[in-house]
């Protein structure tokens, strides 16, 4: 039977268009969503943003700009009041990797204080908006204590231990002065380091740093003022400033982490937890960088 050549036209046409689609999206999904080609130099951003809990995704993202020739220039979008120590201490030392590499900036958003100012002293250059919250240099741990509720209704606590601080921090009971003296040894030296950390990063002696280091916060430009940071404005200056100090001409290509695409019920199950997380907040006992306001 013979073919007619407008059916059998349309119908390549067709299979043509397919295998170029699957083509492209399959391209599309092994770059994570990257553009394929790009005649552009590149900043790449990296967002911190909330309560700092862990550090694996920033950590991952900050390993594959670093392994990225065609992107040049690194932008930490910080916008977190700081969190749990070990994180905020990996993603820094991660910073510092990445700073051998290609140079790293911080824009910081409405807070960038405690653990979030810890990341950020590691960059090449700090941008801070001038009412950006920042500073909070400091350490904290806190033990919800239950003892007079559990009296009220009559609960006790039985423990069996070996060790004589094996149950330091219980709820059931108060701290001893030999306990209250041995977590301050151990938040004394948490603080220390990220008093060192400041110190050594934004080359400012450690005695005046410790001045500062009290807790207290500071406006963006305030702490311009202090040498906490070398500039006053937003992200799309900082993106500037880290394509001409990087060398890039012209305006750069901007590229952000893919976003992961979550179904409805994984959505709603990261909202419950958010927002438990947010409540009891107060009664996290691990020692932290965090602005607590």
């Amino acid at each position: 039977m013979r073919r007619h050549p407008i059916i059998f036209g349309l119908l390549l046409l067709v299979i043509v268009g397919i295998l170029f689609f699957l083509v492209i999206s399959l391209m599309a999904f092994f770059t994570e969503g990257r553009k394929i080609i790009s005649l552009k130099d590149q900043v790449g951003v990296v967002i911190i943003k909330g309560v700092i809990g862990k550090s694996r995704e920033i950590i991952d993202q900050l390993d594959k700009y670093g392994e990225d020739d065609d992107i040049k220039a690194v932008v930490l979008r910080i916008d977190s009041p700081g969190g749990a120590v070990v994180p905020s201490q990996e993603i820094y030392d991660k910073v510092l990797q990445l700073k051998k590499k290609k140079k790293v900036f911080t824009s910081m958003g409405s807070v960038a204080a405690s653990g979030g100012y810890y990341i950020a002293c590691a960059s090449d250059k700090i941008v801070a908006n001038p009412g950006t919250i920042t500073g909070s240099i400091g350490v904290i741990i806190q033990f919800p204590q239950a003892k007079e509720l559990l009296k009220k209704i009559g609960l006790k606590s039985t423990v069996i231990k070996h060790g004589k601080y094996k149950d330091i921090g219980s709820p059931s009971r108060d701290m001893t002065s030999d306990e209250r003296l041995l977590m301050q040894g151990v938040v004394d030296d948490i603080y220390d380091q990220f008093v060192e950390a400041v110190s050594l990063n934004r080359n400012i002696p450690k005695k005046k740093i410790e001045a500062l280091a009290d807790g207290r916060i500071f406006s963006g430009r305030q702490a311009l003022n202090l040498g906490l940071v070398d500039y006053v404005g937003n992200m799309e200056y900082t993106i500037d400033l880290a394509a001409r100090l990087s060398g890039i001409k012209g305006k750069p290509e901007v590229v952000y982490p893919k976003k992961r695409r979550l179904g409805l019920l994984r959505y709603l199950v990261k909202e419950i937890v958010s927002t438990v997380s947010r409540e009891f907040r107060e009664e996290e006992t691990g020692i932290q960088y965090i602005y607590t306001n």
